[in-house]
């Protein structure tokens, strides 16, 4: 079993349920627990600016799935929820992404992991640190609470909601 972490994100629609909806059917999903889940945050958009503000989150799983079957999984859970393909870092009814998964370095053209701007990212550090201070970041070497503590980026976010979210839809 593999302690891997996934972000989550929604800037469209009704967000929390686009949220809820993904995480329940994770929560579902053969060869995956839940182990723990961040509380959301309201976060400004990053790469393509001019859209609605993000509903961002991360959560904590345990598999035995490959990293490769466990992205076919998120893909397929985006699918179901709703989301519809648009410009790259443009709106998303639901966005899941593997951060890191157990102490695995992998770069394929389908895969990166970790994920590759995760530690300049203050919507992924923030919930991840919520949930996991004292993990290391398994190519930097540093905990994500210290790449957070010297995150340097400008970008604002609010903690909108406790992590009591996953509803049986």
């Amino acid at each position: 079993m593999h302690t891997t972490y996934i972000g989550f994100g929604s800037n469209i629609g009704d967000r929390i349920d686009f949220v809820q909806k993904a995480l329940y059917r994770l929560s579902k999903t053969e060869g995956i627990t839940i182990k723990e889940i961040s509380s959301l945050y309201e976060t400004d958009p990053v790469g393509y600016e001019e859209q609605d503000k993000f509903l961002n989150g991360v959560v904590a799983i345990e598999t035995h799935l490959s990293p490769h079957t466990l992205l076919k999984n998120l893909k397929e859970i985006e699918t179901a929820v709703g989301r519809r393909h648009r410009a790259r870092w443009g709106p998303r009814e639901i966005d899941m992404d593997v951060l890191i998964y157990g102490d695995i370095c992998l770069q394929t053209p389908e895969l990166a992991i970790p994920h590759p701007e995760m530690h300049n990212r203050r919507f992924v550090l923030v919930p991840l640190a919520e949930i996991a201070p004292d993990l290391k970041h398994p190519l930097l070497n540093k905990t994500i609470q210290f790449l957070l503590d010297r995150l340097e980026d400008g970008y604002s976010l609010e903690k909108i909601k406790e992590h009591d979210f996953i509803s049986d839809s």
